[in-house]
């Protein structure tokens, strides 16, 4: 009996490790999977805000000079960026956005017109889409950064880098006016 006891107690240690660390790596996977389903979220927000501006820019085209110049601008935005890019776009649409919005302010009557007032409306949920799915893929990316850092499952972490945040820039702590 105890040479059997003697015998249990190392093979179980050696299952409760081994179980242990497959649970470990099968939970930074599954972290992973989870920032980029977060950072897809984010692609498919910018997308919709995307094709909502570029539908309210196709309702100012008879007020807009320059159309031509920003449409082409914001179209060289639109996907298969890093994080660092979809930030740096996200500061690029937003500052074409208030352009857009600057035009629409200037003419009363393209700011009464039911589709202008629709797409604004849009425009305003695809940004409160867009917030929440920053939000969540910062969750998701804190989760992931913990889990590699902690120990002792950092044991386990072998060469996993910390993900990268989305962050606001000094000129997006301000808050912006939309006037309709």
């Amino acid at each position: 009996m105890k040479d059997t006891l003697i015998l249990i107690c190392p093979i179980l240690l050696i299952l409760l490790a081994a179980g242990w660390c497959i649970r470990t790596r099968n939970d930074f996977v599954a972290k992973e999977i989870r920032v980029e389903e977060g950072l897809s979220g984010i692609e498919v927000a910018l997308v919709k805000r995307y094709d909502l501006l570029t539908n309210l820019l196709q309702v100012t085209k008879g007020y807009m000079a320059h159309e031509k110049e920003i449409f082409t601008q914001i179209a060289q935005l639109r996907k298969g960026m890093s994080v660092e890019e979809l930030n740096e776009a996200k500061v690029q649409i937003d500052g074409f956005q208030d352009r857009l919005f600057a035009v629409v302010e200037g003419y009363p009557e393209l700011r009464a017109s039911d589709v202008c007032m629709k797409l604004m409306s849009g425009i305003r949920d695809a940004e409160e889409h867009l917030q929440a799915s920053w939000r969540l893929y910062n969750t998701n990316v804190t989760a992931y950064n913990t889990a590699i850092a902690v120990f002792p499952a950092s044991l386990l972490a072998g060469g996993r880098q910390p993900k990268a945040f989305f962050s606001a820039d000094e000129e997006q702590h301000n808050s912006v006016s939309m006037t309709v």
